[in-house]
């Protein structure tokens, strides 16, 4: 019976595991026993996925990244080309410490740049974006943007990947969509024209976009 995905002919797939329909798995790619991967996902090539892991629908994986045992992703992630995953802050050779692997959640439509590291037992929070070559070694906020080594906040960012700048009566607009931000209480950015947990709707996700129907509220 044909599969509901594309495996590219030297992709190793282990069973039992869960792969969406729609989902392309590119040259090379390794997915463990045990993994669930959503709907309409794409991983470039030498993409591993470890047992356990769980990843939810429209994530893409570019190519030469490891999604390690005890790392949950959520619908509409992106992890650039050759960022880096962990899953034990004190490795050592001698010690076994397979059953303590640490914890990481990548929440909804966040953005890791190329060869970004992120330190296992943190949150990612929704929609943030993390700079190519940044070092993250602590949770970060819904929206934030992270930069440097180590990282840090460096202001806020939309949906679409836009700095946010210039908030007028404390209200930030992106200049792609035009949806408005505002920040709630110090440190936390809320979206005022969509829930975070609310995929974009298909007119916003194009690119092409006029932006009229939420304003009318």
């Amino acid at each position: 019976m044909p599969t509901p995905y594309q495996a590219h002919p030297s992709a190793i797939i282990d069973q039992p595991c869960e792969i969406g329909a729609g989902t392309r798995i590119w040259h090379f790619c390794h997915i463990s026993e045990n993994t669930v991967i959503g709907e309409h996902c794409n991983f470039g090539q030498n993409v591993m996925i470890a047992s356990g892991v769980r990843i939810g629908r429209n994530v893409k994986i570019q190519n030469n990244v490891s999604v390690y045992s005890g790392t949950t992703i959520e619908d509409d992630v992106f992890l650039g080309p050759s960022c880096v995953l962990t899953n034990v802050s004190n490795p050592r050779s001698q010690i076994v410490r397979r059953d303590i692997y640490e914890k990481t959640l990548i929440r909804r439509g966040a953005s890791i740049g190329a060869n970004a590291t992120i330190t296992c037992g943190v949150t990612l929070g929704r929609y943030c974006f993390i700079a190519a070559g940044a070092v993250v070694t602590r949770d970060v906020a819904d929206y934030t943007m992270v930069l440097g080594l180590p990282g840090r906040p460096r202001g806020w960012v939309s949906r679409h990947g836009h700095p946010l700048h210039h908030p007028v009566d404390g209200v930030y607009t992106c200049p792609e969509s035009k949806l408005r931000y505002r920040e709630v209480e110090p440190g936390k950015l809320r979206c005022l024209d969509l829930d975070e947990e609310a995929p974009l709707p298909a007119t916003l996700a194009t690119g092409n976009h006029p932006y009229r129907e939420f304003h009318t509220r």
